[in-house]
């Protein structure tokens, strides 16, 4: 996946997480209340233990959550030592107001993701 924000746009808002290899950010259906923007390392994306997706430097995910507040559709799992920028639903609302091409490349992310999933089925 290509990467969609600049991480130097996330650097500065704030908090940021670190992960080990191998640790859990989130398990596929929790409550969601925040997206992760990848500052550095990479991060598994996994259904019922399938990959789906790694994300590296300038991805994003959980994403979803932010939009329709369901479960998390998926696990992830940091591969690398992690540095991540959770992204709440408020600051995501102002990115997505203030940058519609953030907006824009959200929604890419999505479609993708999607893509990938029917090429699986």
């Amino acid at each position: 996946m290509t990467a969609v924000a600049s991480p130097a746009l996330f650097r500065d808002a704030g908090e940021t997480r670190s992960f080990a290899p191998g640790e859990t950010i989130f398990v596929e259906g929790e409550e969601g209340r925040q997206m992760f923007v990848v500052l550095e390392g990479s991060v598994r994306l996994s259904v019922t233990g399938r990959t789906l997706e790694k994300v590296g430097k300038g991805g994003v995910f959980g994403e979803m959550a932010l939009i329709d507040a369901s479960p998390r559709s998926a696990t992830a799992t940091a591969l690398t030592a992690c540095t991540l920028a959770p992204v709440a639903a408020d600051r995501f609302r102002s990115l997505v107001r203030e940058n519609p091409d953030f907006a824009l490349e959200i929604m890419q992310v999505m479609a993708a993701r999607l893509r990938s999933m029917d090429r699986r089925l």
